[in-house]
């Protein structure tokens, strides 16, 4: 006898005309975690089980019935591996000031994984104040990535004050981006979300922001140059 639940054309036929039932959806372990989220948000009122710390996790034990308890199970375990990972990469948190003699050790051999954020700088100039506010803020809010600053004449020798603020982007040791000089940071406008998208944008952070902050600007620019031209050309048909 032919296997109803195969997927043949014959069986397609049978089912169309109901005499046999329909195949029974095949039920994934992804489903099965996908119901016990339901049901424990539906216990938690709405909190989702990504949200919850291990205490919260470890009493709704209680309230979930054997199969839900393995996959349960398995998620806190999971969840517990990421929090442990993820404490242990967050090791930072501070910008620490650096000299030449650090460079090597600090910078080029931070360590595998490490995103690493330089800041050459020179006290006197504005930008590079504004600059070393911005990464105090952005080392606080990601801590995985380390985040250093270096006054020019003790990091690099020589180094051209037209050059600063300079920001360098290392990734396990190796250069990713630089950023050079006053023009690159738009002067003393540049905001703290347009320094964490630049950042995001290369990986060196692992920033949450959709779009870049400086869009908006942009279209107004867009907007004003196209009624310009709108009112240029109205000028002239008036002629």
């Amino acid at each position: 006898m032919q296997n109803p639940n195969e997927d043949t054309q014959w069986n397609d036929v049978l089912r169309a005309k109901g005499i046999i039932p329909e195949k029974e959806t095949e039920v994934t372990e992804e489903d099965l975690v996908d119901l016990v989220e339901q049901a424990v948000e539906q216990r938690s009122h709405g909190k989702d089980m990504g949200d919850m710390n291990l205490e919260e996790l470890n009493d709704m034990e209680d309230d979930i019935d054997e199969e839900e308890q393995r996959i349960f199970e398995a998620y806190r375990r999971q969840r517990l591996a990421e929090m442990h990972a993820s404490t242990l990469r967050a090791k930072y948190g501070s910008v620490n000031e650096i000299t030449k003699a650090d460079y090597v050790t600090e910078v080029n051999k931070a360590g595998e994984g490490v995103w690493v954020v330089l800041h050459v700088y020179k006290n006197s100039m504005p930008l590079c104040k504004l600059l070393n506010q911005h990464l105090n803020q952005l080392a606080l809010k990601f801590p995985e990535t380390k985040f250093l600053k270096s006054i020019s004449e003790l990091c690099i020798p020589n180094y051209p004050d037209k050059n600063l603020p300079t920001i360098f982007v290392y990734f396990e040791g190796d250069m990713k981006k630089q950023w050079i000089g006053p023009h690159a940071f738009g002067g003393m406008g540049f905001k703290l979300e347009e320094f964490e998208w630049m950042l995001g944008q290369i990986g060196a952070v692992k920033s949450e922001l959709e779009e870049c902050p400086k869009k908006e600007v942009k279209d107004v620019m867009n907007i004003a140059i196209r009624e310009s031209a709108i009112h240029t050309v109205d000028s002239d048909d008036d002629e």
